[in-house]
């Protein structure tokens, strides 16, 4: 709902007061200060050599990289909740740069990805000229909001120049692989060299290394390189026609964008090997200055657990298990393998056995077809459906048993939805008696439970007599002996593993091993709209990476945009890629320094975090044609100092949604150019900060539908939309829901300085807050009280005086600068815009003129916060240069202090004197203070004292015998 007669165009006539700050007056000001900071280059930060050098001086400074999460063009433009982190980072820039810091403070655009390319189908418009023209819309409306980035350093992931050096390390990756010993990534070419000196085997092979052929060497490289290519499990999502990562599939196995159902298929895809990293992605988080929350998300996303490797002999073969509690091993009375896993097929036998029980079946005559009916439906649910806890446990007997290997007992192999196949070895060791997914299957199925853990309450030791599994970490092993003098009975948990672990390593059917919840990284996507792979493929499918000399291959020239779709709920579809459709442009010769050949090139494209997972580096460097990033410039700004062991930015702003994705993923990407010596910093982000989010009501009609919010009226307590009464939700903001309010319409209504302080005063940055157009005006208001202390309304002369400012001023004063200084520092911006506040309302009801030493530092105070208007008053002030790189105010100690500090006096815990006292007062003095006091002599009337507990100067408390 909107104002009809805001205080910016309403009050005294404008013949009455032709100088007051009106939204006319903001706009002309915040105009002609935008054009004077692009012409004289006001927010260039400058590099310590290269095209972007400066100032030796200013270069020389302490240095802040400052960075918000890259934003995506929307065609729909902003609404006033995006800017919210842009001004904050704007805001705490400003301040370090008025601290004596050079700040990099930049921004560009993420403008690969699937919305531009849905347009593109829609209205045949290309995806570059509808993202290009969404660029210019926000940098229009960003500039309107007065945002000092170095735009000399910006860019966009669909610019040649850029995504050349996104395929460049798509290729330093491929062109990689991680040694364990070593702990980090190596050369490919150094792995080579191994193998033929014999110094590491060749795995899978008794042949040599030159005994093998080219395909046979490409098959062993893809098992080690960092980026490889394989057939794979994999999200496939017909209604879009692409697959999709783990991570963009809901809960309930649909895609994330559009909805559609997903499913489980086996396609050849390229994936990083972000698993190498787990380790390391997941000890350096101690050392980030990120939000716990954050940290916390990814640490279970990468859930690593310690445990062991068993195998369960099964037909002259085995299937090895990974479980975190070996000690229970004697326990194991079923096994369950993922549905997808490869031994299925291998020891399904052609009828069931002789005895099978009716409900193991699932009601069909074979074993083969029970478990390709329940594969069928197995592929129909994610990975995040599969392993939520489901009333109903889902399964069936594959026909055929494994042997404990501690017991010799044979156990029956089912397969089973809640079971993946990308977490440990894709099959488990079930002890229902111990576990409740198990123990839940096993009630279903009718299967045997032993209990090897004694329970601590009174259940007894007969599990089928229980309502639930007993699980516990510190209980006494039972019913665990077996052969080759192997027993557990009566060990502790943590004794029992390592005992079990040791048998099993001596007899060489297990080994004590991690594993990480953690998968490798599905790159690939079946879409136009995306960086080309550097790869082509000879004649033997055998994958090359083009030279750099080739580099950027670019996107070519398609029809039609849009990936082959299909139905839906078809899964039995395989994608079929726009890039494909481009025969002159898949079908090459080329010459990779050995003659000229014919290639195919890979059609796939990268997903569209690719161009975000380095962004960060180009910002440093953005015009390098030779070199992804001068390392001396890197160094400069991300290199590792005290209190960043591993560098990086020093406040990258954005929001809580990316805790995993691309936190993750650049991260994975930092730590591979590291290794290979393209950077000095292991990690890109140092400190992180999410902002909250700006709310807005939703209306809704009886139908459901959202109504336009600002024609809706509010009538004793209801709201009303053409006489239709609407209920009220606080949510998002968003075209959709017909109540998003664009920061332009705020801008023409006020001006971008009320912008920006209303942004900031809402509450403190980090929460959530609900947008009130009616509420922005007290922002405007102290701008123009702000204004009317400095300049004159009628004439449009300043004011100011050169009277020495008073006793109080001069308290006010530095108490402001020193509140607000703290304030900034914290990014506290709310709680620094109501001290500002403070003091220009001191100012305001003191009357008269105000000091000009006091109008300089109340203007120098809002320059953070409201740039326009601090630049027109410090320039009104006779002031010259920008106010950008004026020095902050610094408090003096002598006015922050109170002259006097109230001291409470209590007895017996009650009040009975206040007391006025210095504030540097030492307990000894405050207590000889308080004791004379005649009000406190009165209320001990005589009695003697216990105890004095004395808090200098605020609080004594007497305790009477």
């Amino acid at each position: 709902m909107s104002e009809t007669n805001s205080a910016a165009t309403a009050a005294t006539p404008a013949e009455a007061a032709p100088h007051r700050y009106t939204a006319a007056m903001a706009a002309d000001i915040e105009a002609r200060w935008q054009d004077f900071w692009d012409a004289e280059g006001t927010y260039a930060a400058p590099n310590t050599k290269g095209d972007l050098a400066g100032d030796p001086e200013l270069a020389a400074r302490p240095k802040k990289f400052i960075m918000d999460m890259f934003p995506y063009p929307s065609g729909a433009g902003l609404h006033v909740g995006h800017p919210l982190g842009y001004i904050a980072t704007d805001v705490y820039a400003r301040f370090q740069r008025m601290t004596g810091h050079n700040v990099l403070h930049t921004l560009g655009f993420d403008a690969f990805g699937l919305p531009a390319e849905q347009y593109a189908v829609q209205t045949g418009t290309h995806p570059r000229v509808s993202t290009e023209a969404n660029i210019e819309n926000m940098k229009a409306q960003l500039r309107r909001l007065g945002l000092g980035h170095d735009k000399r350093r910006s860019f966009a992931t669909i610019d040649p120049d850029y995504y050349k050096w996104t395929q460049w390390i798509f290729l330093q990756i491929f062109e990689s692989w991680y040694d364990d010993e070593a702990r980090r990534a190596r050369p490919i070419s150094e792995l080579i060299a191994q193998f033929e000196s014999g110094e590491r085997a060749v795995p899978g092979h008794t042949r040599g290394w030159h005994e093998l052929n080219h395909a046979e060497r490409a098959d062993v490289l893809g098992e080690f390189r960092l980026a490889y290519a394989s057939d794979a499990p994999v999200n496939w999502c017909p209604g879009l026609g692409t697959v999709l990562a783990n991570e963009e599939v809901t809960a309930d196995g649909r895609s994330e964008r559009g909805n559609y159902p997903v499913f489980k298929a086996k396609l050849r895809q390229w994936n990083m090997r972000i698993t190498a990293y787990a380790d390391r992605l997941l000890e350096d988080l101690e050392e980030l200055d990120w939000p716990e929350a954050i940290k916390l998300q990814q640490r279970n996303w990468i859930g690593r657990s310690e445990g062991a490797r068993v195998d369960f002999p099964i037909d002259g073969e085995h299937i090895t298990v990974f479980t975190t509690r070996p000690d229970t091993l004697f326990g194991a009375t079923y096994m369950v393998l993922a549905p997808e896993h490869p031994l299925v097929e291998k020891f399904t036998p052609g009828a069931w056995p002789e005895g099978t029980h009716e409900v193991w079946t699932g009601g069909h005559a074979t074993p083969a077809e029970a478990v390709a009916a329940y594969r069928a439906q197995a592929a129909s649910k994610s990975d995040v459906e599969r392993q939520a806890e489901a009333k109903d446990k889902t399964g069936v007997f594959t026909g055929a048993f494994a042997t404990n290997p501690v017991n010799g007992e044979k156990v029956p192999v089912f397969i089973a939805d809640y079971v993946l196949m990308g977490y440990g070895t894709g099959a488990i060791m079930a002890v229902p008696a111990h576990d409740s997914r198990d123990f839940a299957f096993a009630r279903a199925f009718e299967l045997p439970m032993r209990c090897v853990v004694e329970p601590s309450d009174d259940r007894g030791t007969d599990p089928s007599t229980w309502d639930d599994a007993f699980v516990s970490y510190d209980a006494r092993i039972v019913n665990s002996s077996g052969a080759d003098d192997l027993t557990l009975d009566g060990l502790g948990v943590v004794e029992a593993k390592a005992r079990i672990t040791e048998w099993l390593e001596r007899k060489g059917i297990g080994e004590g091993t991690v594993n990480f919840r953690l998968r490798d990284w599905l790159f690939s996507r079946q879409r136009y709209w995306g960086e080309p792979f550097p790869i082509v493929y000879d004649e033997e499918g055998v994958a090359h990476a083009l030279p750099e000399s080739m580099l950027p291959l670019e996107l070519p020239e398609v029809e039609d945009y849009s990936p082959r779709t299909f139905d839906p709920d078809d899964a039995d579809t395989q994608p079929e890629t726009p890039l494909s459709r481009n025969e002159e442009w898949v079908d090459v010769t080329l010459d990779l320094g050995d003659g000229p050949k014919k290639y195919r090139r890979e059609t796939n494209t990268m997903p569209n975090w690719a161009g975000s997972c380095w962004y960060e580096l180009r910002y440093l460097d953005p015009h390098n044609s030779e070199q992804l990033v001068d390392p001396e410039i890197e160094r400069y700004w991300m290199g590792p100092r005290q209190g960043m062991p591993h560098g990086g930015v020093d406040l990258y702003v954005g929001g809580a949604e990316h805790a995993v994705l691309h936190l993750l993923y650049a991260r994975f990407w930092s730590k591979v150019l590291y290794d290979l010596g393209h950077v000095s910093s292991a990690e890109p982000f140092h400190k992180l900060f999410n902002q909250g989010m700006i709310q807005a009501y939703v209306y809704r009609d009886s139908r459901g539908i959202a109504v336009p919010a600002a024609e809706v009226e509010e009538r004793d307590g209801a709201y009303y939309y053409q006489g239709e009464k609407v209920s009220r939700l606080l949510g998002k903001m968003g075209k959709s829901l017909k109540n998003a309010v664009t920061p332009d319409e705020i801008c023409a209504e006020y001006g971008a300085d009320t912008l920006r302080l209303y942004e900031m005063a809402m509450g403190p940055l980090d929460v959530s807050r609900p947008w009130d157009t009616r509420a922005v005006v007290g922002q405007f208001r102290l701008l123009q009280r702000l204004w009317r202390n400095i300049v004159d309304e009628t004439t449009g002369e300043v004011t100011v005086s050169d009277a020495e400012p008073d006793e109080e001023t001069l308290r006010a004063l530095h108490k402001a600068i020193d509140g607000v200084r703290g304030d900034l520092e914290g990014m506290r911006f709310n709680t620094a815009i109501a001290k500002v506040t403070e003091l220009n309302n001191h100012l305001t009801k003191a009357g008269g003129a105000v000091p000009r030493p006091v109008a300089e530092s109340l203007v120098l105070l809002v320059a953070p916060l409201a740039p326009h208007i601090a630049e027109e008053l410090w320039r009104k002030l006779g002031r010259t240069g920008s106010v950008v790189h004026q020095d902050f105010p610094v408090a003096d100690p002598a006015y922050v202090m109170d002259e006097s500090v109230t001291c409470v006096v209590q007895v017996k815990g009650k009040v009975k004197a206040r007391l006025e006292v210095p504030p540097t007062i030492s307990e000894e003095e405050l207590e000889k203070v308080a004791l004379a006091d005649e009000k406190v002599v009165a209320a001990l009337d005589g009695a003697g004292i216990r105890k004095v507990i004395v808090r200098a100067p605020k609080l004594v408390n007497i305790v009477p015998a």
